[in-house]
């Protein structure tokens, strides 16, 4: 965990982002709230490898952007020998299938609508899809989400950037930045 922290942001290196950027350690098993499993177990994988399930070790960032209150998040997940290929391989799998599921989050029930994209070309494989989350009435515009996913060696990271009623993405630069720490720090 701590080789990953050293490889994450801090402060000064995110110009669009408030500062102080935080690199934060996952909460113990069983400490945090858990919710009950998505209506469409193939698609269980894209909010796994998002959240660092079943990595050796994994750390986490959340950006404030200075023009988008909603920010986005980045994951980066540490993994043993192939593993990461087999953990993308399913990612992959499920994002061929998977076009819709229902679930429970923090603010109540959802139903989530699953749109692969064109990733930027980083890292040895990467992917990038949207969960678009219609919010009723009551809210302007729909909560729109897209997730870069970008395999490096053992590695895995994810960057997410959250919008509503707008389709923002992650900054490509900082991905690219990202991945090259996390490919550098696995060379021999």
């Amino acid at each position: 965990m701590a080789q990953l922290k050293d490889l994450a942001f801090k402060d000064g290196e995110v110009p669009q982002a408030h500062e102080p950027i935080e690199v934060k350690e996952p909460l113990p098993q069983g400490s945090g709230r858990s919710f009950p499993p998505i209506s469409v177990p193939a698609c269980q994988p894209l909010i796994d490898i998002r959240n660092g399930e079943g990595s050796l070790a994994h750390v986490f960032q959340r950006f404030n952007w200075k023009e988008n209150i909603m920010g986005g998040n980045s994951t980066l997940a540490s993994y043993e020998e192939d593993e990461a290929e087999q953990r993308f391989a399913e990612l992959k799998e499920a994002l061929a299938t998977c076009r819709s599921y229902e679930g429970e989050g923090y603010v109540g029930p959802f139903k989530a609508t699953v749109a692969s994209e064109t990733p930027p070309q980083v890292g040895e494989e990467a992917v990038a899809f949207r969960e678009i989350v219609p919010m009723g009435p009551e809210q302007p515009g729909d909560r729109n989400e897209q997730f870069i996913v970008v395999r490096t060696g053992n590695t895995i990271a994810t960057f997410s950037e959250l919008s509503m009623g707008a389709s923002r993405s992650f900054p490509t630069e900082l991905i690219s930045r990202q991945v090259e720490r996390l490919r550098n720090a696995q060379r021999p």
